[in-house]
């Protein structure tokens, strides 16, 4: 029975071996897994702070009518421009242009009186106090003569500023009251951009900074301008202060009182980056894993920075030109060796270099958006 015992014994020992062996033979047989990789290379990064912006026109006024009075011309259209000093609008003037013509008369016959008197006091015939009520009353003429011109030229309105002209409401022959809106004139060749940005980023904002602003209307042109104004106050309410950018506005794209999205670029710089699913992420800490001699991966831990345009800044933990694996991270462990395939793994090679170095690697530009 004892040697039935040990026969059984022996025999499941050499079937565990075997099937051991097998399943090592069979992983010694499996190939590496395959990888993308590309070197680390240098890129632009900026820091960014976001906002939302209301666009205003550079200049923007409401014309309205000095005086009661009936509209004899309106000299524009819906949405016309007009120049600086065009005349808009021409309020009826027929009474006053009357009173004109009295007062010119008064003028006249005063300035006569005056010559008369004149040459009696050169002859000794009239008194000084003769001579001084004539003077005072062709100068009250001439005064009351400028009165009606003034009230004439209060009936011309003209363009305080070359601009576009709002749509038209109103028609000529119309009466209107004093104070009532005859146009809108806005200058838009120019947007002022008002934004607010918190108290605790003064210290990184400053006139002529850029700043790109991005309107739903037009999601894919970035305008860009720059910082033009800060306001000295902080609102104590938000804690918060307003700062007026302009943005060149040619083809008048831009209308005032649309909401732009704003970024404000900061502290540019070129650092070293790689792709985003390069970096592997363990509670705090980043990693990433760097192809040696061989093909050999090695896990190595880095600081990242910012991420733009699927590129991820890295700080600390690489040099330029060293290749990580870009694809297929999940597939590898700390010392795997790997295969590499894949078109942008050629160049990365070709960019090493012999050498192994990576500084002929070109720096990319980074697209506009934010962190």
């Amino acid at each position: 029975m004892a040697p039935l015992r040990l026969f059984i014994a022996l025999a499941f020992s050499a079937l565990v071996a075997a099937c051991g062996a097998s399943g090592e033979e069979k992983g010694r047989d499996r190939p590496p897994p395959l990888v993308k990789a590309e070197p680390a290379t240098t890129m632009r990064f900026v820091d960014r702070i976001e906002a939302v912006g209301n666009a205003v026109a550079n200049e923007q006024v409401t014309i309205s009518a000095p005086v009661t009075e009936r509209i004899v011309r309106l000299n524009f259209d819906d949405g016309s421009f007009v120049r600086r000093g065009q005349v808009v609008a021409i309020l009826q003037q027929a009474q006053e242009e009357a009173q004109l013509a009295e007062v010119q008369a008064r003028a006249r016959q005063a300035d006569q009186q005056l010559g008369r008197i004149t040459q009696l006091k050169n002859r000794g015939f009239a008194t000084r106090a003769d001579y001084d009520a004539q003077v005072a009353a062709a100068a009250a003429a001439r005064a009351q003569g400028q009165q009606v011109r003034a009230q004439i030229g209060e009936r011309v309105i003209t363009a305080p500023f070359s601009g576009w002209v709002s749509l038209r409401n109103i028609s000529a022959g119309a009466i209107v009251s004093q104070g009532s809106a005859i146009a809108t004139i806005s200058d838009v060749s120019t947007i002022k951009l008002d934004f607010p940005v918190p108290e605790t980023m003064l210290s990184v904002i400053r006139p002529g900074q850029g700043i790109i602003g991005v309107s739903a209307a037009w999601p894919d042109q970035p305008f860009r301008g720059v910082i033009h104004t800060i306001d000295p106050v902080v609102d104590p309410a938000t804690r918060a202060v307003t700062v007026r950018a302009r943005i060149p506005n040619p083809d008048r794209r831009l209308r005032p009182g649309m909401m732009l999205t704003v970024g404000i670029e900061t502290a540019p710089r070129l650092s070293l980056s790689v792709p985003e699913l390069a970096v592997v992420g363990e509670g705090e800490r980043r990693y990433v894993f760097v192809l040696g001699e061989g093909n050999r991966a090695r896990r190595t831990e880095v600081r990242t920075g910012i991420r733009s345009g699927g590129r991820v800044e890295v700080l600390e933990g690489l040099r330029p030109g060293q290749r990580v694996i870009s694809e297929g991270v999940v597939k590898v462990t700390d010392g795997m060796t790997v295969r590499v395939g894949g078109a942008g793994n050629a160049q990365g090679r070709a960019d090493r270099g012999p050498g192994g170095g990576g500084e002929g690697a070109q720096p990319r530009r980074q697209s506009p958006g934010g962190p």
